[in-house]
């Protein structure tokens, strides 16, 4: 297992390096979701497609917002020490996100399956399919611990360099989570909550190989009895970054949530191709997610290495790449944005396959502004900033109530597609200006 630095080199190298695996798993994570879509829209028909694009926001509130934001930010601090070549240190905030991820997931486990009914009817579920989201959606939300550790040790396997080895096991677990999601939906008969139960398993082994590969070839980030020790300075370090990160992911999917009920009004068909669109979206999406994932890294390294104008041309061959991405995207949507929608949905039903491609095509150009977007914020958090980002997602979650109340009633359906891009326009103008200033005082504080 090689460690990466990303402080010396060819830039455009070392991130496309980087990037390339983490792409690979981002696609194969978002495969094993779609492929839930895909099965239960083939299997089990538009109901139980809308019944799962109903528990959406809270997937995205769980898997997203807390799973992937604390793992992310802790692994943010622990790539900081590594730019710094500070082993201990290193080592120490390994043994904090440890414990720490532990009282994390269990409190957020029995928190969720506490307010799962609440959220449910909050959203406007429909009657017709809110016992199908209820039994999907419970299961995912009892493993949390998983995918809060899943998620924390590709994070720190990414914090040193190593995007290879999160990739590998993901294309395992991948595999599994497709063989056992038509096993059980199709053979053994468990319906909807089957797809959930694939896709647990899928996430429990991939937090096992992680696990496997650390240990074994991974030895830097494996503590001693030494580095469990209270430092409150690391803790609040961490945990500010930690839930930084949580929160501006959970701020922006409760404003998903409250979007959802807007759309939920609309009925089971506009619900169902909306979901396909957003399984599709989540898919293109990706090559302009990558790197504004991968950015955060890159920066916190080089912050830690004291490099800041190797920032600033990361920071610009991102913005290119995105795009270029970009225009790519949304010509492909243009031209085969239905027939996305009609294999990912399995439907014949002419409103769900137009509602979702309306979506794509309004939608999916618009990653022009989402790119800087998130390789701004991204960058910020790599900085160690950790409230600047949050006033993005506030700016997020205001907008899509706006949208949700006032927009959306009067315009339709076509105001839920406009609603994001008229949101991640303001979102990166000030994302753009906050990024120059918080540059700017780094590099004072090394003059």
């Amino acid at each position: 297992m090689e460690k990466h630095s990303l402080t010396e080199g060819n830039i455009i190298k070392g991130l496309v390096y980087f990037a390339i695996p983490l792409f690979l798993s981002m696609l194969f994570q978002t495969l094993y979701n779609t492929v839930d879509t895909v099965i239960i829209g083939h299997y089990l028909g538009d109901s139980a497609l809308a019944a799962v694009g109903a528990t959406a926001a809270i997937f995205e509130l769980i898997v997203m917002g807390f799973g992937n934001g604390i793992g992310t930010g802790f692994g943010i601090v622990i790539a900081r020490f590594f730019g710094s070549k500070d082993e201990y240190n290193l080592k120490k905030s390994v043994a904090t996100s440890l414990v720490w991820g532990v009282i994390i997931s269990l409190a957020l486990t029995a928190i969720f399956l506490l307010l799962l009914p609440t959220l449910l009817s909050i959203i406007n579920t429909p009657a017709d399919i809110i016992e199908d989201a209820l039994s999907y959606i419970r299961i995912i939300a009892m493993f949390s611990i998983i995918t809060i550790f899943y998620n924390l040790g590709s994070s720190m396997l990414r914090s040193i360099g190593d995007s290879i080895t999160p990739f590998i096991v993901l294309l395992f677990s991948s595999v599994i989570n497709v063989i056992l999601d038509i096993l059980c939906i199709t053979t053994f008969g468990l319906g909807i909550r089957g797809a959930a139960i694939a896709t647990v398993i899928a996430q429990a082994l991939s937090t096992m190989l992680c696990a496997y590969f650390v240990l074994k070839k991974a030895k830097i980030l494996i503590p001693s009895k030494e580095h469990f020790v209270f430092d409150k300075d690391l803790l609040m370090d961490m945990l500010g970054q930690g839930f930084s990160m949580a929160m501006m992911s959970s701020i922006v999917s409760v404003g998903s949530m409250i979007l959802q009920a807007g759309i939920n009004g609309f009925g089971t068909s506009i619900i169902a191709g909306h979901t396909a669109a957003r399984k599709m979206g989540s898919m293109l999406m990706l090559p302009v997610l990558t790197f504004g994932i991968s950015i955060s890294t890159f920066v916190s390294q080089n912050k830690g290495a004291k490099q800041p104008d190797r920032i600033s041309q990361g920071i610009r061959f991102t913005n290119q790449f995105g795009l270029i991405m970009s225009i790519a995207m949304g010509l492909m949507v243009f031209f085969f944005g239905s027939l996305f929608i009609q294999w990912i949905s399995g439907s014949s039903n002419a409103e769900v396959i137009q509602t979702g491609s309306q979506y794509l095509k309004i939608n999916v150009p618009f990653y022009c502004i989402l790119c800087p977007l998130l390789t701004y914020r991204n960058a910020l958090q790599g900085l160690g900033k950790k409230i600047i980002p949050l006033i993005s997602s506030v700016i997020e979650f205001v907008g899509k109530i706006i949208f949700t109340f006032l927009i959306i009633p009067p315009l339709g359906y076509f105001g839920v597609c406009i609603c994001e891009p008229v949101i991640w326009i303001v979102m990166t103008v000030q994302l753009y200006f906050a990024f120059q200033s918080a540059l700017k005082s780094f590099k004072k504080e090394l003059a």
